[in-house]
């Protein structure tokens, strides 16, 4: 089989590879990798900046989709035929996250997706919801799942109430639209006119250029009346966490997902959390049950992903040049097979 391995890091490290096919075993499923889509975290994998102690070579890329092709004795869960997305963890099914449920995570320390044949536990696999492509399908494992967890598991989202997401990433992509299925009010942020128009007409209620307008934290409180938002999918990191400090109401909730706007450490005051009660939260993706419920919802709104553009297996090394640009809206996907 083909396969594209981090030999070493940065995207000169990034090569095309030949591995035996593999077999499933007892509990597993062989899965013929349709596509697979990008995170910034894959980005950071193949450049060092995640893991500098990742053993190499890796198979990159968190997230695929894809059809089940053989199963090993004793699986029930899935079979031949089944058009399948990974998990992003192989081994958080359900519950709260603890270290040994989240140590199981594709693309670092395990093999990726990136590759045209995957073994897979059928555990880890869920069913892909019959209204998606199979490019839309990749987009789910990480991004979707961490803007549900985001919104649902750990902010306990309402109606009626106000979100803002930073930039028109994957993460904040899926935001706004799970946010609008739940029927709340988003302001969406980004150093893009054109980028704001698009997140206008899949339905945010009031945009920020931040290039323009630096003091977008003030923005927005001022389009809640000076009271803040009530939730905040916080990408940037320490570039921006300040100002999510200032942009949240009292009491509200900040959900922690990234750090694409300034490394991850930064020197902050601990008086606004205190003094405004805020509930601070990091979100590492999320379990299978959280997952499968996402689908649920998914399919029940015939929601669509957005996906920005569609690289062939041949380009994947311009597929995560262009994550690395930042152009994109939404979703990066590689067709990896027919």
């Amino acid at each position: 089989m083909r396969c594209y391995e981090i030999q070493q890091f940065g995207l000169d490290g990034l090569r095309q590879n030949e591995r035996p096919d593999p077999t499933p075993g007892p509990g597993e499923a062989l899965v013929r990798v349709k596509t697979v889509s990008l995170n910034y975290r894959d980005l950071m994998m193949a450049l060092g900046q995640y893991n500098p102690k990742q053993k190499l070579p890796l198979i990159p890329c968190s997230d695929g989709a894809g059809e089940v092709v053989a199963v090993g004795p004793g699986v029930a869960r899935v079979k031949p035929g089944d058009r399948v997305m990974n998990c992003f963890s192989q081994t958080w099914m359900a519950g709260p996250a603890t270290k040994e449920r989240s140590a199981g995570t594709m693309g670092g320390p395990l093999d990726g997706m990136l590759t045209e044949l995957r073994v897979l536990s059928a555990d880890g696999l869920v069913q892909t919801p019959a209204h998606l492509s199979d490019e839309e399908a990749a987009t789910l494992p990480c991004a979707a799942i961490t803007a549900w967890h985001a919104l649902h598991d750990s902010g306990g989202l309402k109606a009626g109430e106000t979100v803002l997401v930073q930039g028109t990433g994957g993460v904040s992509i899926f935001a706004l639209q799970f946010a609008k299925m739940a029927g709340a009010r988003v302001i969406a942020t980004s150093s893009s006119d054109e980028k704001l128009a698009r997140a206008k007409a899949l339905g945010a209620d009031e945009v920020i250029n931040y290039r323009t307008n630096p003091d977008w934290d003030k923005a927005a409180k001022q389009l809640t009346g000076g009271v803040g938002v009530d939730h905040i999918v916080e990408v940037g990191g320490a570039g921006t966490i300040m100002r999510s400090f200032r942009a949240i109401r009292v009491g509200g909730h900040i959900a922690v997902i990234g750090v694409v706007a300034g490394g991850a450490s930064a020197e902050l005051s601990v008086v606004p959390i205190l003094m405004q009660g805020l509930r601070i939260h990091g979100v590492f993706v999320g379990s299978r049950d959280m997952f499968e419920a996402m689908n649920r919802a998914i399919t029940l709104a015939a929601m669509k992903p957005v996906v920005d553009q569609v690289f062939g297996f041949e380009q994947a090394r311009e597929a995560f040049e262009h994550m690395q640009s930042a152009a994109h809206f939404g979703k990066i996907v590689i067709r990896v097979g027919d």
